[in-house]
């Protein structure tokens, strides 16, 4: 993409009403919002964040099929949340919303018990020994995860990475933690959720072309 149309799509994030931009001192000064999500969306109904959203294809397809639920996309690079959030607005789905900011600081955006799921799908495995720490199923991410899910909240994990799919399962068995359902081939083994099987990202549909596996685990901390 180039650095034009890059620009065209800040300026635009900053006109939509479901983009939400905070700085990192905002965030780490006491948030406003932290706490008070549902009056953002203006109801009760149970939150639900997809971290690492990308273009918002997830986060807009679960908002789609759950009227009854509030929708966060979240991610750093907002020329990509744009996209999620242009067709929120053209589908006029009031459910939904996007947050412009880094996965690690979700413990200071949202407080305890505010959340009810977390959607994680094709994040980087971060294969590399010395990219561990950024792994988003890792240790250090599952305790921010717990600080903010209500306690029978739960998070999926959708991805084309055994190797993510297989260090999860393990790091999940080591920890004890409840592991609700997982599949090696969601598409192949009948069992995984309508979610799982009715959303494809643009990225997965390439990932199926070249004949790899998607694979989907759902557990809580």
């Amino acid at each position: 993409m180039g650095s034009k149309n890059k620009l065209k799509r800040f300026r635009e994030n900053e006109t939509f009403g479901n983009v939400i931009q905070p700085s990192r001192d905002e965030i780490q000064n006491g948030y406003p919002l932290k706490g008070n999500w549902k009056s953002h969306f203006g109801n009760d109904n149970p939150i639900v964040l997809e971290l690492g959203c990308g273009k918002g294809e997830y986060t807009v397809g679960l908002a789609q099929r759950n009227k009854d639920k509030n929708f966060i996309g979240i991610d750093i690079k907002g020329a990509r949340l744009w996209r999620g959030a242009k067709t929120a607005l053209e589908e006029n789905l009031s459910n939904v919303a996007f947050l412009r900011t880094q996965i690690e600081l979700i413990d200071d955006l949202f407080a305890a018990n505010e959340i009810s799921e977390i959607w994680i799908t094709f994040p980087d495995p971060q294969i590399k020994y010395k990219r561990t720490k950024h792994r988003m199923t890792n240790r250090f991410f599952l305790e921010k995860y717990k600080q903010v899910l209500n306690p029978n909240g739960v998070v999926h994990l959708k991805t084309d990475s055994e190797f993510m799919h297989g260090y999860t399962l393990g790091l999940l068995q080591g920890l004890g933690l409840e592991i609700i359902y997982a599949n090696h081939d969601v598409y192949k083994n009948e069992g995984s959720p309508e979610a799982v099987l009715g959303i494809q990202t643009f990225y997965e549909g390439q990932y199926l072309e070249k004949g790899k596996p998607i694979t989907y685990i759902q557990f809580r901390i």
